[in-house]
């Protein structure tokens, strides 16, 4: 091919040799602010310097990165732009961060700073606005736990504008000179394009009670504050030439950067085990959590021979140092300018680069570090092997030699370079006439996912004189099955030469592949049967494809039915989010009942809302971390901490033997040490903590603590827990009603049924992991601390015990909490009480914040279930009895288990009507974790044991599972298997307008004719009804107190025992109050909660804090204002607002208000508020009772699409309704709906735990594999429902609760059951395609491999019709 640009720019520069000028000065700017970086700290990321995501700019380009990854010295020469930069409460939004606030988009807020800084960099990288598609794509990158989403992109959505005129009230025309318009903004900046066309702007409705969202304007929001241009690129960086870097970092790092290749030669020749970085994607996971050492890092990012980017007549020339995006954008610019036969390869990598990673990812990483990564996974490399692509390498001396990219790669994570030897560039030749090239890839989720498997594969055909296709050459690669990325060798040498048919080419290719890619039963990663069939499902999909692209569907039609089209399909088609949420309003005085943003929300989205992690640590603070167990059941013999005490950094380790008080702990019983002291009963049980002068210290002094063990066995399972009879003592439960044995035995069933549900855990998945801030006040005689929790009264209670103080010296406070659910009720204490010990001991402020693996590792999880039923019924339908087993894995510790396990027993009927009951449950200990509180409390797994029963009814009896549904729903009136009866139960109501809504009728026939006409894609459809019993199942926990003061300039200050963790409680308090004063919203402020304000508070749980603190707070307003309105009568005042307006003579300032009336008559203006719920209780003795003050009812309606061959799905549409009472505030009310759904379909679809046990045998025993946001995948926006719509059911107050509300928080969680059976209903329409019409089960989570290997076909003919994934339950 002749010699390369490269290859001559490296002799020129090897005839002339410059000495590397080295500086050692580091120059940033931060949100326009000039710093220099001092030398020693590269050993930093960015995020640890700056705290917070951020964007950064460069040459007058924009990118969103993940700061968590970024060394602090790449950034180096940069602006570096943080959500802090673009506006704040006190000078304004940005409009960005305006309609976000807006929107409703914030909830717990943790997560918002990134969203916003993500689309930020989108408009200001883009020389025109961005389309819808493009908002969507730039925000798969980030997660959130909350909202489900759709808010989000409502509030980006207005962005994708096409004119100026709505922003800046003038149009691009008229626009002076060489000024330019921002278009996040509108106003002038450097960031956009000289030539804006004007082109009608297109508005889309997206409909929230007759209210439409509109592209926002300067002068729609408050944003009108906001009167700074946008954060320019710095004259001084865009005027100083760059200099080599020479920096240094902890531990005698070396940091370089150099600016020549020759400066990396010379530099590689003296550091030949220098590690190269671009965007330190894998060297930052490998060195913050594989703890690998690389003592010298060399940035190459800006060398210019590792960045070209080169059309040459036989192909591209990449440099190594590319970022991926850089490389898409190259592509897309290619295909459009080359003809389509020769950019075959570039249109694979494109497809395969829009789902690798998220665009923080690719817009760092480099096509050189993936390369040489070598992951087994890595998406491009069977890509690269299979198109024929070169790798240029070149050694310290010049030399450059040319590698095969099939024969580059020799091992795991093994390269063919030596230590003297760097990849230059990848040559990528172009495809040929009627040669083919496509990508594939299977991942647990679509967006942002490592594969499972993923292919590259080729062939190049040619036409013989009898017009058939003959292979002259193929390559099929594939990634996930083995070490590296490996050919399929014997399939290739059979394809050559082969005429490109059905019968005889393809039929024995895929015979041929499953010996030629075997996969071995314990192959680390397990879905051994899952890998095999997506071998052969790709191969399948590819020859159709190929088949089409030669000539197109008559080839199909001739040689398969005309069903088989859709398996050419290789992704969905994704539309932009649409939905609509519907509800009136019923306003009680000011504020009750108004759609009210957050009031956090303003201070979330400019990221000036503060966490236990931003709280700044005393200057002789100290940060903690565990030391923690790594054997699941053991004996301790030693501990040796001789290691840790020579740690950098090391100030003390503390042991059981340290602990002043009492180490024994539990939030039911005592059942857990704090510190173990001679047995751990699981892998991260707690041993110790270690405190040091920086987190990263006290991490690396915990893990150098040595503990020896004398191992004993282990029980994981529920299934190992029954046959070992281990159960934890005194949980067994019993509920009866009528008598199952003699209804069984009888003649009223005509059919009886058994079988078993499995149902997984969960992880809660906060963005905001654990932590606390510690410390002691007058020399240890008070502890206060600041805490990340549900329960503030636990931790003080936690810490009071473990120091041996009274409670009444132990103060706990939390302002906000970044996500809960349920995780941070029970489980954070324990953390609070391990930190407390060094602090008391020392009298130094401790601060302990759970890095996100380990925090997963050890607090605990959802809990997995097990029922086994028996159920009885008629022939038409009818349920007669139901004989149902109930177990749950506790785990090594009680914690809320047994209560969890009631709630699921309660909720074991869901919604049916069902004469004869009888349910025994049992508390599972097992050597795991324990397991504790999460959203739903046990009663979502409850409810999906019985739909699972009545799929099978419906199964038996050839019906619709909704009318099996429906022909048992309970009414008004109804007698629970527990003795409570039914009250103002509107499920019958609430089904029927979901019916007509969804237009189920139409659905199901729509479903079943796309069915009919698709071979490999399959629709199903599902309605699902949930009722949800409101109250804390113990009485104690019953009761809520506040505490309202009025100052006298009439504004309100409130403390209750709630914890806002973005649920909008303090929102919906404030409402409460604002209406009872009859004030506006703005005068009422709730800071915190704090023990030392409000005493003996319940934990913020079971969906009735709204309920609780809300009528606790109105009982406290009402006392104020029986106490003021003799005053108000007296002065003849007419409203509280009136009252408290200020007047100014022109002698003096006067304020006249109600308040300083009455402080003048020496009336109280402080109250402190009780409430205590009505609870008639429940008895365990008899299993009766009313355990639930009443029930909130929803029903969801879902239709789904998945792709049979590879277990890929979307969900096409969801409706639910749900009957929320009068509510207090509807905006937030949607927003739980919408977030609890979206969490609910990672638990029904996504999210699998896999732990090493039984069923994987790849793990080490006891050890959590997936605890990191790498192998634990929660939805991201790419799985919100195509259509997404919500409704509140009208007219129906509920009399049971404040201002006739109903309580939201955990009941819509169930209804993405919906989405699970819908799946289950395209499976079915799979399987009958084989005539397989049977019942299946399918366990929780539906990932891709359990909905792909319950499709059969002929590609799964290897395993049985019923085959069952394993699951870690």
């Amino acid at each position: 091919m002749g010699e390369s640009s490269l290859e001559s720019s490296l002799k020129k520069k090897q005839k002339e040799p410059e000495k590397m000028v080295e500086s050692t000065e580091a120059i940033i700017y931060v949100n326009g602010v000039r710093r220099v970086l001092p030398d020693g700290l590269a050993h930093l990321t960015l995020l640890e310097y700056l705290r917070g995501s951020s964007a950064f700019e460069t040459s007058f380009r924009h990118y969103a990165i993940n700061a968590c990854l970024a060394p602090l010295y790449s950034v180096e020469g940069m602006h570096v732009i943080t959500v802090e930069g673009l506006g704040n409460c006190k000078r304004g939004l940005h409009p960005i961060q305006e309609s976000l606030a807006q929107s409703h988009g914030t909830q717990c807020g943790f997560c918002t700073p990134g969203f916003v800084m993500s689309m930020y960099a989108l408009l200001r990288s883009n020389q025109t606005p961005p389309n819808e598609v493009q908002i969507e794509e730039c925000l798969a990158g980030n997660l959130c736990r909350c909202t489900g989403y759709r808010p989000i992109l409502d509030a980006f959505r207005v962005f994708a504008k096409t004119n100026d005129i709505p922003y800046t009230g003038i149009s691009s025309a008229s626009i002076q000179g060489n000024s330019i318009i921002c278009p996040s903004t509108g106003k002038p900046c450097s960031c956009g394009s000289e030539n804006v066309s004007d082109i009608h702007n297109n508005k889309e409705r997206i409909t929230s009670n007759d209210n439409r969202y509109e592209p926002v304007s300067y002068n729609d929001v408050d944003g009108s504050k906001y009167i700074e241009k946008e954060l320019i690129f710095p004259p001084e960086l865009l005027l100083r030439k760059s200099s080599s870097l020479t920096l240094n970092g902890f531990g005698g790092l070396k940091w370089y950067r150099p600016l020549s290749l020759q400066d990396v030669l010379d530099l590689k020749a003296k550091h030949p085990d220098a590690k190269l970085l671009v965007g330190n994607t894998e060297v930052g996971i490998e060195t913050r959590l594989k703890k690998m050492q690389y003592p010298v890092l060399m940035s190459v990012v800006d060398v210019p021979e590792f960045n070209v980017l080169s059309v040459k007549h036989e192909g591209i020339e990449i440099g190594a140092a590319v970022r991926l995006s850089n490389l898409m954008k190259f592509f897309s610019k290619i295909i459009t300018e080359r003809a389509a036969h020769e950019t075959s390869s570039c249109q694979a990598f494109l497809e395969q680069l829009k789902w690798f990673a998220g665009t923080q990812i690719r817009n760092v990483a480099s096509v050189g570090g993936n390369i040489c990564t070598a992951s087994p996974i890595s998406d491009l490399n069977p890509l690269w092997m299979a198109t024929r692509a070169e790798f240029r390498i070149i050694d310290c001396n010049g030399n450059i030699r040319t590698t095969m990219a099939e024969d580059f790669f020799l091992g795991y994570r093994k390269v063919d370079l030596t230590s003297s030897e760097i990849l230059l560039s990848v040559f990528l030749p172009w495809t040929k006439t009627f040669e083919f090239v496509k990508e594939f890839k299977q991942a647990h989720r679509r967006d942002d996912d490592i594969a499972i498997v993923n292919a590259g594969m080729r062939v190049d055909l040619e036409e013989d004189k009898n017009g058939n296709w003959v292979v002259a050459d193929s390559s099929i690669v594939y990634g996930g099955v083995a070490p590296i990325s490996v050919s399929a060798t014997k399939t290739k040498e059979f394809l050559i030469g082969k005429i490109w048919n059905k019968d005889i080419l393809l039929h024995n290719a895929l015979e041929l592949l499953l010996n030629d890619i075997s996969l071995k039963q314990d192959a680390p990663g397990g879905m051994v049967e899952f890998r095999k069939s997506l071998t052969l499902s790709f191969f399948f999909k590819f020859f159709l494809w190929v088949s089409h692209q030669i000539v197109g569907e008559k080839f199909i039609e001739n040689c398969f039915p005309s069903s088989y089209p859709s398996a050419i399909q290789t992704s969905f088609h994704r539309p932009t989010v649409t939905g609509s949420q519907d509800y009136e309003i019923t306003k009680h005085g000011t504020a009750v009942g108004s759609p009210e943003v957050h009031l956090s929300s303003r201070l979330q989205v400019t990221g000036e809302a503060e966490y236990v992690g931003d709280t700044p640590l005393a200057p002789n603070g100290l940060h903690a971390a565990l030391v923690l167990s790594s054997k699941p059941h053991a004996r301790i013999l030693s501990i040796n901490d001789s290691g840790a005490k020579l740690s950098p950094g090391f100030v003390g380790i503390f042991l059981a033997k340290d602990v002043p008080g009492d180490n024994k702990l539990g939030p039911v019983i005592a059942d857990e040490e704090l510190f173990a002291t001679e047995f751990v009963t699981c892998v991260g049980q707690v041993i110790g903590v270690v405190v040091a002068d920086t987190h990263e210290n006290a991490k690396l002094a915990a893990r150098k603590v040595h503990v020896d063990y004398e191992e004993l066995p282990a029980i994981f399972s529920i299934q190992d827990a029954i046959n070992a009879r281990s159960f934890h003592p005194n949980t067994e439960r019993r509920l009866e009603k009528g008598n199952v044995d003699l209804c069984f035995q009888s003649a009223q069933c005509d059919k009886i049924i058994e079988g078993e549900v499995q149902i997984g855990g969960q992880e809660h998945f906060y963005l905001e992991p654990h932590g606390t801030l510690i410390w002691t006040v007058d020399s240890g005689n008070e502890v206060h601390m600041i805490s990340s929790t549900q329960h503030p009264q636990n931790h003080q209670m936690y810490v009071s015990h473990v120091l041996g103080l009274p409670m009444s010296k132990v103060v706990c406070k939390t302002k906000r909490v970044g996500g809960a659910f349920g995780g941070k009720e029970t489980r954070s204490a324990f953390l609070a009480a391990a930190a407390s010990v060094p602090s008391y001991l020392l009298d130094r402020a401790v601060k302990i914040i759970l890095d996100r693996n380990i925090d997963m590792m050890i607090t605990g999880q959802r809990h997995s279930f097990l029922g086994k039923y028996k159920v009885g019924f008629t022939n038409e339908g009818k349920v007669i009895a139901l004989d149902l087993e109930i177990y749950n894995n506790g785990g090594n510790s009680l914690d809320l288990s047994h209560a969890i396990l009631e709630r699921a027993m309660f909720h074991s009927d869901n919604v049916y009507e069902i004469p004869n009951v009888r349910i025994l449950g049992r508390v599972c200990f097992t050597n795991l974790p324990s397991n504790t509180a999460f959203r739903g409390f046990g009663g979502p797994q409850g409810m999906l044991i019985a739909e699972n029963w009545i799929e099978r009814i419906a199964s038996e009896l050839k019906k619709r599972p909704e009318e099996i549904r429906e022909l048992n729903f309970q009414g008004e009136g109804s007698i629970l298997h527990y003795g409570q009866q039914l009250q103002h139960c509107t499920l019958a109501q609430l089904w029927d307008e979901l019916k007509l809504s969804s237009d189920f009728l139409k659905a199901c026939l729509e479903v079943d004719r796309f069915n009919s006409h698709n071979r490999w894609r399959k629709r199903g459809v599902a309605m699902v009804p949930t009722k949800f019993g409101i109250s804390f199942q113990v009485k104690l926990l019953n009761q809520a107190g506040a505490l309202v003061h009025v100052y006298t300039d009439g504004t309100v200050l409130i403390t209750h025992g709630g914890v806002e963790m973005g649920q909008g409680l303090h929102t919906k308090v404030a409402q409460i109050a604002a209406s009872a004063f009859n004030i506006p919203l703005h005068a009422v402020f709730i800071s915190e909660t704090s023990t030392d304000k409000i005493p003996n508070a319940s934990a913020t749980a079971a969906s009735a804090s709204s309920d609780m603190y809300g009528a606790a707070v109105l009982d406290a307003c009402d006392q104020l204002k029986a106490r003021m309105e003799p005053v108000a009568l007296q002065h003849n005042f007419n409203s509280f607002a009136e009252i408290s307006s200020i007047q100014i003579s022109s002698e003096a300032f006067m304020l006249y208000s109600w308040q300083v009336h009455v402080m003048w008559k020496r009336i109280d203006l402080s109250a402190r508020g009780f409430y205590v719920p009505p609870y008639p209780g429940f008895d365990w003795e008899t299993g009766k009772g009313k355990p639930f003050r009443y029930f909130t009812y929803g029903a969801a309606f879902a239709e789904v699409e998945i792709d049979t061959l590879t277990g890929d799905f979307h969900t096409r549409a969801v409706n639910i309704i749900m009957d929320l009472g009068f509510s207090l505030n509807p905006a937030v009310d949607i927003g739980q709906i919408e977030g609890a759904f979206m969490q609910g379909l990672g638990w029904v679809a996504l999210e699998e735990l896999k732990r090493g046990d039984g069923a994987h045998k790849w793990i080490p025993p006891g050890c959590l594999f997936t605890c990191g946001p790498g192998s634990y995948k929660i939805p991201s926006a790419n799985d919100v429902p195509f259509k997404f719509d919500v409704s509140l059911l009208k007219g129906h107050p509920n009399a049971e609760a404040i201002h006739s509300s109903k309580a939201v928080g955990e009941p819509p969680f169930f209804l993405a059951s919906a989405v699970f059976f819908a799946i289950k209903d395209a499976i079915r329409a799979a399987r009958a395609e084989v005539e397989t019409n049977d019942w299946f089960p399918l366990d929780n989570p539906a990932t891709p491999e359990r909905i792909r290997m319950a499709c059969l076909d002929e590609f799964t003919t290897f395993v049985s019709s019923d085959f069952r994934p394993n699951l870690s339950i």
